[in-house]
């Protein structure tokens, strides 16, 4: 074998052109799940349409032996399943690749690339011809190429049936029923085709510690294990899992055995405004309270943000973000909603952000918003997105503390408010803009009139303008204090002239990019935001460093207008890198952008 070919050993990209509503989800993710058992690092995207079912949908799966998180930005076999989708699918695949297709009925004779292998397989006809009924037809059909695929990429069956035996370990026939259609796929292929092809897989053992979640099931158990009770929120694509999966733990975590009782309140609001109240209305009553959305739901929830903000009420608001604006489209991504939630609402307002980069640091983070929303008696926000709330990734093993305890910042119990000479909700003791408060019915003594309107240190209302301009610069006090409590950058910095800023799901493309270019002598240094406001430590990078690429999913470069609305940068080091076309962004749109631009600066 070549060391080209030896090279495509689990270093490949498969993408499986589908048509929604068929099953092909379960059979993809099969596929994948395989592969990660054999111990191969291995990524999915699902890229699927705001429908039911009918149109064209794509699954995506990087076998990357170095553990790489983002698309590549090739294909190198193409599972052509969709015959509306086929001239697309066809022209994606790179020089020198392979496309597998459903061959019980003839290809147009212009669907044909003369650098691209073609692999014909009667996935219909050897269904039709060993299952009956329409929809067995149609669900088998999809995992007979993940037969084929076995074959094709030298995939353990053993591994495959291990992992249909665990998934319908209740339903024994099913496995029998899977396992058949498996070895058809299989058996055409080894019969007909070489195999394995140059691009196989070979087992490994990089997966061990390490788990396959996606970002809202990680961000529901962070919620669990943080200690919250409440959640409220209005159905939206792409955040409904993350109440889906915090229903289904609290049934079985916060359910009491002997009793029944249950320690939790999850309430589908009439819409998104409603959510945000009973959001509010929770923390302000103690207990720890959030609710899951996306673009649009954050635009509906402004005038309550803003409330929570002036009235000083914790809050954990999950914004997975898609494409905008308007219904813009639900199922793809992007990192869009930066600026509606650092200012969020009328008025002087701002507000925590936390940007995680992985369903990992999803379950982290949410931990950490609950602790600053009630330290810092405020709403705090995490940003998420589709690509990280919807996909599996592959992320160590979730890290689960028995001594934490949840930080509930300055609340007074009963024993403090009686020896208290008096209780002013809103002067603030310390110096550092937080004050101290007491939850309702704990003590006569703390009891406060709460309002959105105007109102001075002991919460009575006011229009006077001295009062006012005390408790806005008091809250400015306090966000001047948040910025030593939110989570320090993550920087990697050995002097160079270059480097890179982003936040988010970016982070596994820029970590891939910056190790390519380094090794085509374009060296480069990264900083990852983690949170708004923005510490000492983003000044002091940016100053650092000649010049700087903002890499970002959206169109108005957010990340790089914050950086300079809150900062003092040179704006002209402040290069923009913008992917926002709703797919995943991949390290060689970092790449050509970077190169693209240094060959302009020489060319200059």
């Amino acid at each position: 074998m070549s060391d080209e070919a030896q090279s495509r050993v689990n270093d490949f990209v498969v993408k499986l052109a589908n048509v929604n509503g068929t099953g092909s989800a379960s059979a993809n993710s099969l596929f994948m799940k395989s592969i990660f058992r054999m111990g191969i690092p291995v990524m999915g995207k699902n890229y699927f349409p705001s429908n039911i079912q009918g149109l064209p949908t794509w699954y995506e799966v990087r076998v990357t032996r170095d553990g790489h998180t983002a698309r590549s930005g090739n294909v190198d076999l193409m599972v052509a399943m969709n015959a509306q989708t086929y001239r697309e699918d066809l022209a994606e695949v790179s020089p020198g690749g392979y496309l597998l297709y459903d061959s019980t009925w003839p290809r147009s004779r212009d669907l044909v690339r003369d650098d691209v292998t073609v692999l014909g397989v009667p996935l219909s006809g050897l269904c039709n011809e060993h299952f009956d009924g329409a929809r067995a037809r149609i669900l088998m059909k999809n995992v007979c190429y993940v037969g084929a695929l076995a074959a094709l990429l030298d995939i353990d069956l053993d591994v495959i049936r291990a992992l249909l035996e665990q998934t319908f370990a209740s339903k024994k026939s099913l496995v029998a029923f899977n396992l058949s259609a498996i070895q058809l796929g299989y058996d055409y292929a080894r019969e007909n085709f070489d195999c394995p092809l140059p691009l196989r897989v070979e087992a490994m053992d990089q997966t061990a510690g390490k788990v396959m979640i996606d970002g809202n099931t990680a961000a529901a158990l962070g919620c669990l294990y943080a200690g919250a009770t409440v959640g409220a929120w209005y159905p939206i694509t792409p955040s409904t899992s993350l109440m889906d999966a915090f229903k289904a733990f609290c049934h079985r975590y916060r359910v009491d055995p002997d009793t029944g009782e249950r320690n939790f309140c999850i309430v589908q609001a009439e819409d998104e405004l409603a959510a945000i109240g009973m959001v509010l209305g929770a923390g302000w009553n103690g207990a720890r309270a959030f609710t899951p959305t996306s673009g649009p739901g954050i635009s509906l929830m402004n005038e309550f943000i803003g409330f929570g903000y002036f009235a000083e009420i914790p809050a954990v608001l999950f914004d997975v973000q898609r494409v905008g604006p308007s219904t813009g489209m639900p199922t793809r991504t992007q990192q869009c909603d930066l600026l509606a939630c650092a200012y969020a609402s009328h008025g002087d307002t701002r507000h925590v952000l936390l940007f995680p980069s992985d369903p990992a640091e999803c379950f982290e983070t949410a931990v950490q918003a609950f602790d600053l929303a009630e330290r810092l008696q405020t709403p705090v926000f995490v940003l998420s997105d589709l690509d990280i709330g919807m996909n599996d990734w592959m992320v160590p093993e979730l890290a689960w503390d028995e001594s934490y305890r949840p930080d509930r910042g300055k609340v007074l119990d009963a024993g403090q408010l009686e020896q208290a000479k008096e209780f002013y909700r809103y002067r603030d003791v310390d110096g550092d803009g937080i004050c101290y408060r007491s939850l309702p019915g704990v003590h006569p003594k703390g009891a406060y009139f709460l309002r959105g309107s105007g109102h001075n240190e002991r919460a009575e209302y006011t229009e006077d303008a001295g009062e006012y301009q005390a408790l806005v610069d008091r809250l400015q006090r306090k966000w001047d204090t948040a910025k030593s409590m939110v989570p320090e950058p993550a920087i990697s910095d050995s002097g160079n002239q270059l480097a890179i800023i982003s936040l988010g799901s970016c982070d596994g493309a820029v970590r891939e990019a910056t190790e390519q270019l380094g090794r085509r002598g374009v060296a480069l240094d990264y900083m990852r935001i983690k949170a708004f406001p923005f510490g000492s430590a983003v000044q002091e990078f940016i100053d650092r460093h000649e010049r700087l690429f903002v890499v970002e999913q959206n169109r108005d470069a957010q990340l790089r207008t914050l950086l300079v609305n809150e900062l003092e940068p040179d704006m002209t080091k402040l290069v923009p890198l913008l992917h926002y076309s709703g797919l995943p962004i991949d390290s060689r749109f970092i790449i050509e952008g970077i190169e693209a631009f240094i060959a302009k600066g020489v060319a200059a």
